[in-house]
Order: structure tokens, then sequence, then C-alpha cells
């Protein structure tokens, strides 16, 4: 018996062992062009096309993390892209809860058709709706501004609403418990629903965040001004600029900073994240 436990045991640790090789190997796949990057923002411009490639310079230039913001409108991009991603998430997210809870638990007429017609909407692609959007907001003189990147997506995120689905696997009964005792629905979904479902909205958010920091279509189309653009339009305009110039350290050292946003809403929810995706798996 004892033979077979540590036979068990044994197999066990070399399965275990070749995962997180396998794993590690993979983690240093993904964070390779990230490690990269970095490198490189610190290079000057001849080791930038060494060959070979110089993988950590001999003399760092940190001075080009404080020369891109005197040469290049990153603060008021950084700022731009913070107000926009910050707004849309946060009041966003909270929209697309009340209306996953409304969609899941009120009695609402047609809320079955209201949910399709959400869903159709993901079958439209954005260029389609693009120039009669960009028309409109034009008539509303919101071109040069941020509102067209903002007021939009207040109202939700059809992605988002999914948490229907999830909402679908709380007993009727709790909520109908709840009105008896007096329970108005939004206190419902305060004290009762919101704390279920913390974890996929956190995922959600997430995403969310990363796509809305991530955008380039929409700010290209409605924003001129430097001064207005968001990050990554001033990112892209830096390419431009200074790709001509060959100061790719500038352009990676300000690519490096826009990824920090990301990577602090990311340690910021990791354990939310992963509580959504146990939950999901033990759903399944």
């Amino acid at each position: 018996m004892s033979k077979t436990l540590d036979s068990v045991t044994g197999r066990n640790r070399v399965t275990n062992t070749i995962l997180f090789v396998v794993l590690a190997l993979f983690a240093v796949v993904m964070i390779a062009p990230l490690l990269w990057m970095f490198s490189t923002s610190l290079k000057t411009k001849p080791e930038v096309f060494a060959l070979p490639p110089v993988l950590w310079p001999s003399d760092p230039q940190w001075d080009t993390y404080t020369r891109m913001w005197s040469e290049a409108p990153i603060l008021s991009g950084f700022r731009n892209s913070l107000v926009v991603a910050t707004t849309v998430t946060v009041v966003g997210s909270v929209t697309s809860s009340l209306a996953a809870f409304a969609l899941a638990k009120m009695r609402l007429p047609g809320k079955n058709v209201i949910f399709l017609a959400l869903l159709s909407g993901l079958m439209i692609p954005y260029p389609t709706i693009m120039i009669p959007q960009f028309v409109m907001f034009s008539r509303l003189h919101w071109v040069d501004t941020l509102l067209p990147l903002i007021v939009p997506l207040l109202f939700g995120n059809i992605i988002m609403i999914f948490l229907r689905q999830y909402l679908e696997s709380v007993p009727d009964s709790i909520v109908e418990a709840a009105k008896i005792d007096g329970a108005s629905y939004f206190q419902i979904f305060r004290v009762m629903i919101l704390p279920m479902i913390k974890p996929a909205i956190a995922a959600q958010f997430i995403l969310w965040f990363m796509t809305i920091w991530n955008d380039y279509l929409a700010p290209i189309l409605y924003l001129n001004s430097p001064e207005k653009q968001t990050l990554q339009v001033v990112i892209a305009n830096l390419n431009v600029e200074f790709a001509t110039q060959r100061d790719y350290p500038l352009i990676m050292g300000a690519s490096f900073v826009a990824l920090l946003p990301i990577l602090v809403i990311f340690l910021i929810f990791q354990r939310q994240i992963i509580q959504s995706v146990a939950l999901t798996g033990s759903k399944g």
C-alpha cells in the first residue's frame, strides 16, 4: 500500500514539475516583449539598431522617461485616457449591472425581446455606424471633445449585461422574500446581488478598461487638438514624428508608460478575477 502511494506521489511530483516548467516557459514568452520594450527605452539610438542585439544597455538612458514629458504631450494624453477609461468603466459597470439585474430578476414585459435586441447589436460592425455617428456628434458640436468617447458608453456594455446569465442561477425565491420584507429593488441589488456578482464585475471591469484604454479608432476620429487626444493617439503621432528621427527609445518609453495603468488595474482586481474564473468553472 505504501509503495503504491509513493508511486502515485512520485508521478504527481513529476507531472507538477513538467507543468511548472511549461508554464514558466510560456510566462517568459509572454513577458519577453515587455522586457524588450523597457530595455529599448533605456538604450541609445545606435544600441537600438546594433547587431547582435543589445539585451541591456551599458549605460541606461533614464532621462528618456523625463524627456518624453517635455518633447511630447504624454501628460495630457495620459490624463485624457484616464478620464475616458475611468468614467466609462465605473459608471458603465453600475448601469450594466443594474440592467443585468433588471433583465434577470424583475418582471418586465418583453424583457427577453429587449435582451435579444441588445444581443443583435453585437452583430453590427462599428464601421457601418461610424459615419452616421460622426455626423450626429458633429451636429451636437461634440467633435474634438471627449464626450463622444464617454457619453454613449455610460449606459452600459452589452458584454457586461451578460451578467444576466450569471444571475439566472440566483433563486427567485430569495428576491421575492426580500420584497415581502419591504426591500426595494435597489436595496435588493445593493445588499444581496452586488456581493454575489463582484468577482464577475471585476473580471469584466478590467477587460472593459483595457479595451477603452487601448482604443485608437474612435479617438482618432473625434479628437484633433493635441491637448485633447488620448494616449494611444499621442503614441501613434510619436511613431510618425520620431521614427523619422530614429528615436525609438522615446517611443518605447511612452508605450511602456501606457501599459502601467492596465498592470495596476490587474494587480488590484486579480483576486476577484481568479474568483470569477473559479466560480465559472464550478457552475459549469
